[in-house]
């Protein structure tokens, strides 16, 4: 029987928050200058700045990760960005679950609407993002390339 356990970041999880991350991007699309900026400076670019991310743990191994990003945005607090579940855990609900323990997180630090960008090519992504709550939203600038799609959710 798996046990699936959320825990928050912590130093020894950095290699792994970048490993995922770059996994799927590069299978999809390419890397870019925001995707550096967020997995080579996760300490400095999301956790000095009022952020957090959580780590899945799947039998005590790390498979999945997910970022809140502190938006200085009239509209959203935080960004969920950079959410990867490792190709050997897909399938266990672990997106599910992280995207659950990110938006409890977000709650409990009084924010009150979270933002992501992705694309449509990722068809179960958005399909998970739509059963976590998320909703379409429009006209926004994106530093992303690949972003065709932009969602939010209202907690």
């Amino acid at each position: 029987m798996d046990t699936i356990e959320i825990v928050n970041y912590e130093s020894a999880y950095k290699h792994v928050f970048r490993d995922l991350n770059v996994e799927w991007i590069s299978t999809y699309f390419k890397m870019e200058a925001s995707d550096y900026k967020a997995l080579d400076h996760a300490d400095s670019y999301i956790l000095q700045n009022g952020g957090h991310i959580l780590v899945a743990l799947l039998n005590k191994e790390p498979v999945g990760v997910c970022a809140l990003i502190k938006m200085d945005d009239p509209l959203y607090d935080f960004e969920l960005s950079k959410m990867a579940v490792a190709p050997k855990a897909q399938g266990k609900k672990i997106g599910w679950l992280i995207g659950e323990a990110i938006k409890d997180k977000a709650r409990s630090i009084r924010a009150k609407t979270l933002y992501l960008e992705s694309n449509t090519l990722l068809t179960p992504a958005i399909s998970l993002y739509r059963k976590l709550g998320f909703v379409e939203v429009f006209g926004r600038h994106t530093s992303y390339e690949r972003c065709n799609i932009q969602m939010a959710l209202v907690l």
